[in-house]
């Protein structure tokens, strides 16, 4: 617990606050119970710093602080308050005084609180903890649901029967094997099913990607994936609702072929002839759903994934909420359901790896549809997917949004996004470029992204990089 300014101005240089770094000015005071619910939240993301003495607003300056002149009695008094140590250090830069609240991790399993209230970190702010993310952490460290027993008691011939051990091996490319008790042997390596004492148990992993028919597990039902039809941009009329009664694995290509069965096309006029397109390019429709169904969170028993086919979109929900913010999809992957992300990218189903975002993203571009939006509600995620708009029909949110997904894009393959790149993501001819420099110059007020080179004075051969860069 050393810090040294260079790491004072590197924190100071971060274009926003997030969930472990908190600048307060507090130049005379500060309130004790704001500072008690802070060392919660800040506990609660995993640990981090609330700095004191520091302007929380862009471009920030040291402006020193009077607060807690006795750092002993302070700390004394969060512990007596939290039950847990916080260390605190007294900075002295150009004769002001910072003061620096170093805040540890929770331990797993345990959520800390204050007077029953357990806090997250929110913006400038706290807040509650969400249901879902308490039941997260107090989760942490148990058996997950995935390696639960289904139905115990079963003999080998019930097993082959329950579930489809062909199409394991047809997916994951290997002969199907000569004997029965190589099949459950495999089986068991990979953690479907289990043998004790002579007998068999499915488990969830095992029913949910390879079984036969959702009917013969309870419960599993409602881990079935619903796809609905509306007739028109609205839920007022319901034209098809069907639920899936296969495997995840099993049932993963029949899936993807019927909900492009259902999109809406759009008929294209080329040179000489016309040609039905569908509203969303097959890629886009393969790795969300791929995604929806590895992320959502299995411990929220009256959620399902959901598919919902509009005129004008299709929205793709999963229960839970991501454990990174969505502006961060394209390049941070972290999956709530490792086991089954791993088996799902050897039977080449998604890849695990991270980039089903990125291309859902190039193929909006290459297919000239507005960004996709990603939405986090209470206890689901939703990632939208719109038909084709024409520019002059994008509103504000559209293009902000497109902007900062490509000046992503670009960023992940190792380029920088300029007026140049931009225009051409929209197809739009060079007299449009002042029309670009002011997208780009809201998604800048926005903070969404940032000039690469601030001592540049060139706007035209500017270049940009996403806020986190």
């Amino acid at each position: 617990m050393n810090t040294t300014l260079d790491d004072l101005y590197r924190w100071m240089s971060a274009l926003r606050e997030d969930e472990h770094l908190e600048f307060k000015e507090a130049k005379v005071q500060y309130d004790s119970l704001k500072l008690f619910r802070y060392c919660v939240a800040l506990a609660n993301e995993g640990g981090g710093k609330l700095v004191l003495g520091i302007s929380d607003k862009a471009p920030r300056a040291i402006v020193g602080t009077q607060a807690f002149l006795n750092p002993a009695e302070i700390k004394s008094k969060i512990f007596d308050k939290l039950r847990f140590r916080v260390d605190i250090e007294e900075l002295i830069c150009y004769e002001k005084r910072v003061l620096i609240f170093h805040i540890p991790s929770r331990p797993m399993g345990t959520a800390y609180h204050i007077d029953g209230a357990y806090l997250m970190r929110s913006t400038e702010d706290t807040l509650p903890m969400s249901e879902d993310r308490l039941r997260q952490i107090f989760n942490e460290g148990r058996p997950e649901w995935l390696m639960h027993g289904k139905r115990e008691n079963y003999s080998a011939e019930q097993i082959v029967s329950l579930l489809d051990t062909q199409s394991y091996f047809d997916l994951i490319k290997l002969p199907y094997p000569a004997t029965r008790e190589a099949v459950l042997e495999r089986f068991e390596k990979e953690k479907l099913i289990k043998h004790k004492d002579g007998k068999w148990t499915i488990t969830n992993l095992g029913a949910l990607l390879f079984a036969k028919h959702f009917d013969e597990f309870d419960g599993l039902t409602r881990k079935a994936v619903r796809v609905i039809i509306y007739d028109g941009t609205s839920k007022l009329k319901t034209k098809l609702d069907k639920v899936g009664n296969k495997g995840y694995a099993v049932g993963f290509e029949g899936l993807i072929d019927f909900i492009n069965g259902q999109i809406p096309v759009n008929e294209v006029i080329g040179k000489a002839l016309r040609q039905e397109v569908k509203m969303f390019p097959d890629i886009t429709v393969r790795e969300l759903v791929a995604n929806a169904l590895i992320h959502q969170d299995f411990s929220e028993s009256g959620g399902q994934v959901m598919i919902e086919i509009y005129s004008d979109r299709m929205e793709i929900t999963n229960p839970g909420v991501p454990s990174i913010p969505p502006e961060r999809f394209i390049d941070e992957y972290e999956s709530r359901n490792p086991i089954l992300a791993d088996l799902m990218r050897r039977l080449r189903i998604c890849e695990e790896k991270g980039s089903g975002v990125d291309k859902v993203i190039n193929a909006a571009e290459v297919f000239q549809l507005p960004a996709p939006d990603f939405r986090v509600a209470e206890r689901h995620t939703v990632a939208v997917l719109f038909a084709h708009k024409e520019f002059e029909a994008m509103d504000h949110n559209d293009r902000i949004r497109a902007c900062y997904q490509h000046c992503c894009l670009k960023y992940v393959m190792n380029e920088k996004m300029s007026n140049q790149s931009l225009r051409e993501r929209f197809k739009l001819p060079e007299n449009k470029a002042e029309t670009i420099s002011r997208i780009i110059k809201e998604t800048v007020t926005d903070q969404l992204i940032k000039i690469d080179d601030p001592a540049s004075a060139s706007k035209r051969y500017a270049r940009y990089v996403p806020f986190w860069a």
